[in-house]
């Protein structure tokens, strides 16, 4: 016959609810009576059935994962890689499986995630993004649907929504502030999409760094583009045009720096010599591009497992409060920035 959770809860001693709590791994077990039990399990040789479990409890051990529509930049931008392997690696303690978004554009993505809830095919839903005027995050509120954002909800939205950020305002002033010590005080912004919140927090910083040190805001000097290496390479062309060009570059991005140094290389303007470069992420290209990319840590792999975390918390208990968690920055001084005295 068979092996029961009535045999494992008989073996450990304890009642066959406290075995099915271990099995979802439920916060309120101790760990000694988690070990008890799985080592009952082991000893018996008993296997859960999860798909039965997951019958009664209407539940599918599935996380869905939404990247951005635009799929060229999530597949090429090694940031997405690397969120996922935070995601991915909480899941697995968890013993969730992912399912992935294959949308290409917004309409695709709000349709897909429409089914994903309505179709129970998920647990919960984690967002690889946050926008103005996303409809995403609302439709998810209005269905009472678990899901958390990496980044950060709409203002309106911050105590209704859980979310895992950086504190990207700080972060672009930090890097600001940095150029300014340098003495560099012509300081060009490259930013990504317009819409993303990532992007207005990092230009809030910038101003911010500028206004405090008394240097006045260009607004040739701000400009954006995708997050591609195409995206620094055109960005470059625009300013290194104007009448007066920037002698410093905060660019939104790792990868749209790669498509910058290239571009400077390409006109022949020498990097940190005639302009220095600063950049957000510190994915493997910063420290492999020439020079090696002063950068900004914000600590990609902890966003997706704090994410996934917080995310498994709202599946439990999707009544409890919303909760946001702030990951820390780092900055990487590296050869791409030099002193303007």
């Amino acid at each position: 016959m068979p092996i029961t959770i009535k045999d494992v809860a008989k073996k450990a001693n304890v009642a066959p609810s406290t075995v099915s709590r271990v099995i979802a791994n439920s916060t309120r077990i101790s760990s000694k009576t988690k070990e008890n039990v799985r080592a009952a399990m082991s000893e018996l040789g008993y296997h859960p059935n999860f798909n039965a479990r997951n019958l009664v409890n209407q539940s599918t051990n599935m996380l869905g994962v939404v990247i951005p529509s635009a799929s060229q930049t999530a597949f090429h931008n090694p940031f997405f890689p690397e969120v996922l392997r935070g995601i991915t690696a909480k899941a697995h303690e968890e013993k969730y499986g992912l399912y992935v978004s294959t949308g290409q554009t917004d309409r695709e993505i709000f349709a897909e995630v429409k089914e994903m809830v309505q179709s129970k095919r998920v647990d919960g839903v984690v967002l690889l993004y946050s926008k103005t005027d996303d409809p995403l995050v609302p439709f998810l509120i209005q269905e009472s649907f678990p899901f958390v954002v990496v980044g950060r909800p709409p203002e309106p939205l911050l105590t209704e929504v859980s979310y895992v950020n950086n504190d990207n305002v700080k972060a672009a002033k930090l890097v600001t502030e940095y150029l300014l010590l340098l003495g560099h005080q012509d300081i060009g912004f490259i930013g990504g999409q317009k819409e993303a919140f990532v992007t207005l927090d990092h230009k809030t910083g910038y101003a911010k760094a500028l206004e405090q040190a008394g240097v006045p805001l260009t607004e040739d000097y701000l400009v954006y583009y995708e997050e591609l290496i195409e995206g620094g390479q055109q960005a470059v062309i625009e300013l290194m045009a104007l009448e007066k060009p920037p002698t410093s570059l905060v660019v939104a991005d790792d990868l749209m720096a790669l498509g910058v140094l290239r571009m400077l290389a390409e006109m022949g303007i020498s990097v940190p010599g005639e302009v220095s470069v600063i950049s957000f992420n510190n994915v493997m290209v910063s420290e492999l591009a020439s020079p090696p990319l002063t950068t900004l840590d914000i600590h990609i792999y902890q966003l997706g497992y704090k994410a996934t975390e917080l995310l498994k918390e709202r599946i439990v208990d999707p009544q409890s409060p919303a909760t946001s968690a702030v990951v820390g920055h780092t900055l990487v001084k590296r050869q791409s920035c030099g002193s303007r005295r």
